[in-house]
Formats: C-alpha cells, structure tokens, sequence
C-alpha cells in the first residue's frame, strides 16, 4: 500500500513538473525570441560535426574546390565548387583559378542553397551535388554567415545577401552558360528572397527550383513536428510565431513568387514530416496563375509516399535526372556528344 503510494505521489511530481514545464515554455519563447531564431536557424547544430570543410574530397567530392569569399565586412562564407562529372579527371591537382575558369565553359551551373542545420559537407547535400555534377552541372554550395565555418551572424537579411553576393561571383565568371538557383527547405526562402531581387533587378536566373518549400515561416512553424504539442495551446501564434516575425523572419515565399518571372520547379515528397507536402502544393497554386510567370514554365512534381523520400532523400529518385532534362534542357556536353554521332 505504502510503497503504491510513494509511486503515485512520484508520478504526481512528474506530472505536475511536465506540466510546468509545458506551460512555461510558451513564455520562455516569447520573452526570448532569440530562442525561435535559434530553432529555424538551428545553424549550431553541426552535423556530421568531425569534417573538415577544407576538404571536399573527404567526403568523395575529389572534383571540388573550397574557396573563402567575402560579402561584407565582418563577413567571411565557406564555398563548394563542385565540376562535372565530365571534367573530373582534369580537375586533378589543379588551382582556384582553374576552377574560377571552369565556369565559362560549356556546362549550366546549379547555385545551390541549403536548409536550416548542418553545413555544406551534410550527407544528403553531398548526394545531391554528385547526381547533380554526373548530369553534367558544375553546383556551387555554400554555408550562409554563421553556419559550418561561415563567420557572422545569422539573419534572414544576411543569408540572402550572402545568396546574392555568390550569385554576383558566378555571373561574373559563368559567360553565357545558364545559372539555375536550387533552394531545399529553409534555403527556398533564400531562393525566392534572392531571385525576387534579382527579378527586380533585371537579372533573373535562368530558372528556380525549389526543393520540399513552404509557403511562410509562419505557416511552416505551424506545421512543423515540433509544434505539434502546442497546436492547440491557447495563444499559440502569439506565443510562438509573433516572436518569429519580431526577429524580421519572413521567408515569404508565397509573396515573393508573385514577384519572380522565371521558370519555376517545385519538388515535393507527399510523405515529407518536416514541410507538410500540402505547403509546397499551395505554393505552386499561388505561383501557377501569378501574372509575373506568364511567359514561364511552373511545374510542380510530387513524389508519392510508397518512395519514401521524406523531407530530404529527393535526390535518390531515378527519375530525376528526366525531370530536370525536360525541365532545364539538355545539359550544354550533351549536345556536343550528339554533334559527334
């Protein structure tokens, strides 16, 4: 009896302890909204944490240069460029100013810009730059300010300047080679936020392809499995997405889409956990009919669950080496091997 009621009165603390704690996290969040900045950036969390982001070849990138740029003053962001596949045995032992010259030759070139957690050397990032460079695509990836062993500190404003600052480097080095820009995630708020930009600016990319999107931070938080336990709490947008916006973070995707007049991919697993597949489907119904994509393409392709790709393993699809052939066209090399036949 004694010892039945030791256990209940043990389990009662628990209880109540939880409880507290439960309640008390809402007010955390919202007293310190430096706290949800830290859960969308999540850029402390370095994962694999043991590579050395010096070193490419590390990880079987033995085709890639690491270079250091600078977007601004107090600003230093590590870069991958990865050629293709094509030209791997003549990247051997070569310098930055051989790769920097690989840009003007013949092959399209995918900016790719990566989600929150982790770095530019993450495992299913590395996958994707090696399916990407064996269609015949050179991919330059980079970790935004204060992510891997980028110095500064992480802002939505900040991430997409970094975005912009590589874009500059590329078209500055590309010639008349196609430059597409490749957002997963977190970074299809970068991309949309980066080629929004560069729409007004007259110098639109050559195409947009956004990897498992959302449509605003806002309605991601919602979604996301983390919030789950708090969806009904009372004052859930108040506590935990008003501090969101407070920070500055937007990732507007839905708004910027009205803005941007170029070809648009959308790539969505329906069994996606961390970006519900229905964000991504109506991103694309609020893009598709948009004036500013009258002249473009907007495709949206969906990946059925039974694949299991999830939030990140798109890359793993036989079919998307045909998906981005009849999007994209023919990688450049293709068509000289025809002129061969």
């Amino acid at each position: 009896m004694w010892r039945r009621k030791g256990l209940w009165f043990r389990l009662r603390k628990i209880l109540l302890w939880s409880l507290a704690l439960y309640i008390a996290i809402p007010f955390l969040v919202k007293l310190c909204p430096g706290i949800q900045a830290k859960l969308i950036f999540l850029n402390f969390v370095r994962v694999p944490y043991f590579i050395d982001l010096k070193k490419p070849q590390e990880q079987g990138l033995n085709h890639t240069y690491n270079y250091y740029l600078q977007p601004e003053e107090g600003v230093t962001i590590g870069v991958w460029h990865t050629v293709p596949t094509v030209l791997w045995k003549n990247a051997q032992g070569k310098d930055q100013v051989w790769y920097e010259d690989t840009l003007a030759s013949n092959h399209p070139i995918i900016l790719y810009l990566h989600g929150n957690a982790g770095t530019r050397g993450g495992d299913h990032r590395v996958a994707l730059y090696k399916v990407l460079s064996s269609l015949g695509y050179h991919v330059v990836t980079f970790d935004y300010r204060g992510w891997g062993d980028s110095i500064g500190t992480p802002t939505e404003r900040g991430m997409t300047y970094d975005a912009l600052h590589v874009f500059d480097w590329i078209k500055a080095r590309s010639g008349y080679n196609p430059v597409y820009i490749w957002g997963h995630s977190l970074g299809t708020g970068v991309a949309t936020n980066l080629v929004r930009r560069l729409c007004e600016r007259e110098t639109p990319p050559d195409a947009l392809i956004l990897e498992s999107p959302f449509t605003n931070i806002r309605e991601e938080a919602k979604s996301h499995p983390f919030s789950v336990v708090y969806r009904y709490f009372p004052g859930f947008d108040w506590f935990f997405l008003d501090p969101i916006t407070s920070n500055g973070i937007k990732f507007a995707n839905d708004e910027n889409v009205k803005y941007i007049s170029c070809s648009l991919l959308i790539l969505h697993a329906e069994d996606d956990p961390i970006v519900p597949f229905h964000l991504g489907r109506k991103l694309y119904n609020i893009a598709a009919p948009s004036q500013s994509f009258r002249d473009f393409k907007v495709q949206f392709v969906p990946f059925h669950r039974d694949l299991g790709y999830r939030h990140k393993y798109i890359y793993k699809s036989p079919e998307l080496p045909r998906i981005l052939r009849e999007f994209l066209g023919k990688p450049e090399h293709e068509h000289h091997h025809e002129l061969h036949h």
